[in-house]
């Protein structure tokens, strides 16, 4: 049953077209990935569907009595509010009146018994004990602070906040922009559990992979203005617009070749005539104007100054441990890094993480241990919080420090030449950097890092706030990059794509390194540890019993390894099939029976991989 509908809807803002002609249904139940380049119209699309703007053109219909709730990019003011009262504010009146009661209660003095009484009766007249019990079981199930300080914690735990007041209304409609920034990977798991049980419609803008594959049933694309809905998960999604974007390609060569025979009748007709067809002229104008509007994945252009080499040995620890107070974040660990390296740093917010990287900088000594640097090193440092960003600066001064060249790789090019190979054009060049956006923000600290001769680089959280195109790209730089690189993120996808060994701080200062990536250490029984209850698996004596048992489990195991494998191949054959041309013109009924059956092989494929995981465990 639909509960939205957009027809012809266009918005402008200036001159700027972002939205045009949209026509989009959204059904009840559903869960909506909106996807994208950054700037590319998927806030002002959730803007729209949540009735906080109105279109220029078109009309937008809505199903009536349908509860909305927005969980936006930005974080709760890091103010003097409790956690409780920032939650529960979720509620407007009541949430002000049940955060009063909240703090008073927990100190309760003759003072204020009055006042306790007056707010009791304001809840007990608006049903408010159902909402109080709605924000201490959020507050409950995301494991936060209810007496807590805004103004104490972390980015991290500021968008747990935000996503908890955004949850307490419970509300038919759950809209959620960037949902996982600053959010650590157990997090980012328990809020894609939640999508998954929640029973209401999803609308979810970002740009973690993982996250977008599991939860997604359906993937809306925004590219210059149009808006494409594709009724398929992300993976499948990404070949079927391959498929589009090679026809599409096909049809640039084409119109460049008409491009370039109209721009030589233009410089023919000049010569021999004042006049010419006004018409033809006003087809070349359109044709210019369709060119520059492309945007192709090449426009972002990548390169890295490796510098010289390192020595063989970049950083050798030795029973290193760290800690601040009672508070143990490294116990007691090894580790050598070698030329050539790609380590990704895994962990909750707080493990120890950036900690790590500082005494790997050098910023911060251990509490005990020995740590060893190489030769020749010439590190350089994504630094997380942007710290080195003056808003004021102009963007091309902040790339070249006042020069009209940058050296890269010995070869002098000029900054905004440079700078259009990251996607900003010569007025953002000229722009004072306050003027970006987040992910453009992201975009000029890697430029300025890829423009420094280095053979190390520290990259803390470069994923943030960067479009899949712009993931992309920085995954094959960073795989095509000479040196060494240690890596901090919490984007899964990109982990597994880019480190060739990970290290896991499991908690309690337990640091451990894994080869291979997150999904590599995830199916391999990886696992953080619980900050609230640890627990603790004894193994038991294997008897005959147990071992006929083994033989019996690896038959079965040996078994579904073919069936997986079969299945594989049958889903791959068949995906294959939906990805070409010809198949959308067959007929509608034979089009829902290939979606029917694709569904009913991966259902079949997910039920023998819980099998065998089932199998596979202790």
């Amino acid at each position: 049953m639909p509960i939205t509908t957009l027809k012809g809807v266009d918005v402008r803002f200036g001159s700027d077209t972002v939205l045009s002609q949209v026509d989009l249904t959204i059904e009840r139940g559903e869960r909506l990935c909106l996807t994208g380049r950054n700037g590319s119209g998927k806030s002002t699309l959730m803007r729209l569907i949540s009735n906080r703007l109105s279109p220029d053109d078109g009309t937008i219909w809505r199903a009536q009595g349908l509860e909305y709730s927005v969980l936006d990019q930005s974080l709760p003011d890091a103010s003097e509010n409790t956690v409780y009262e920032a939650v529960a504010r979720g509620f407007a009146d009541m949430g002000e009146t049940l955060a009063e009661y909240h703090e008073l209660a927990s100190d309760v003095s003759d003072g204020n018994v009055d006042r306790l009484t007056d707010l009791q009766e304001r809840i007990d007249a608006g049903n408010g004990w159902s909402l109080a019990h709605r924000v201490e079981s959020v507050l409950d199930r995301m494991d936060l602070p209810a007496d807590q300080r805004l103004s104490e914690l972390s980015g991290g735990w500021l968008k747990r906040i935000a996503i908890a007041r955004s949850l307490v209304t419970d509300p038919d409609v759950w809209l959620l922009d960037e949902p996982t920034n600053h959010l650590d990977i157990p997090t980012i798991e328990w809020l894609q559990a939640q999508l998954l049980d929640y029973e209401g419609t999803v609308v979810f803008v970002s740009h973690d992979r993982t996250l977008m594959q599991s939860v997604a049933t359906s993937i809306v694309n925004i590219d210059r203005g149009n808006v494409i809905r594709w009724d398929c998960d992300y993976w499948t999604f990404l070949k079927r617009r391959d498929q589009q974007l090679a026809v599409e390609a096909q049809h640039d060569r084409s119109q460049d070749a008409r491009l370039r025979k109209e721009e030589a009748w233009i410089r023919q007709g000049i010569k021999a005539r004042r006049t010419r067809n006004e018409g033809r002229a006003r087809a070349l104008s359109a044709l210019r104007s369709e060119r520059k509007q492309r945007r192709s994945l090449k426009n972002l252009k990548m390169e890295v100054d490796a510098g010289i080499a390192s020595g063989k040995i970049v950083k050798e620890l030795t029973d290193v441990s760290k800690g601040y107070g009672d508070n143990l974040l490294i116990r007691h660990f090894d580790l050598i890094i070698r030329r050539g390296d790609r380590l990704g740093l895994l962990g909750p917010n707080g493990a120890g993480k950036t900690t790590l990287l500082n005494i790997l900088l050098g910023n911060v000594a251990p509490d005990e241990g020995r740590v060893r640097t190489g030769t020749k090193l010439q590190p350089a440092y994504f630094d997380q919080v942007r710290a080195k960003l003056d808003p004021e600066l102009s963007v091309a001064d902040y790339i070249s420090g006042g020069r009209e060249f940058v050296t890269i790789n010995q070869k002098d090019v000029h900054v905004v030449s440079y700078l259009s190979n990251f996607m900003f054009d010569g007025d953002q060049s000229q722009a004072p950097i306050r003027t970006l956006s987040g992910g453009e923000q992201n975009r000029l600290l890697l430029a300025r890092l890829f423009s420094l001769p280095a053979n190390l680089l520290i990259l803390d959280e470069p994923t943030n706030d960067l479009d899949v195109e712009s993931l992309e790209l920085l995954e094959e730089l960073l795989l095509d990059y000479t040196g060494t690189v240690i890596i901090v993120s919490h984007d899964r996808a990109f982990m597994d794509n880019v480190v060739s060994s990970l290290i896991v701080f499991e908690g309690d200062g337990v640091v451990r390194e894994f080869v291979g990536g997150y999904d590599d250490w995830y199916r391999g029984g990886g696992q953080f540890r619980d900050r609230r209850a640890k627990k603790v698996v004894v193994e038991k004596p294997r008897t005959r019993g147990t071992r006929n048992h083994d033989q019996k489990r690896d038959r079965e195991i040996a078994q579904i390894s073919e069936k997986i494998e079969a299945l594989e191949r049958s889903i791959e054959i068949m995906q294959e099939d939906m990805s070409t041309p010809s198949f959308f013109t067959r007929q509608q009924i034979d089009k829902h029976k290939a979606y029917a059956d694709l569904e009913r092989s991966e259902q079949q494929l997910q039920a023998l991989y819980g099998r065998w995981e089932e199998l596979e465990g202790p």
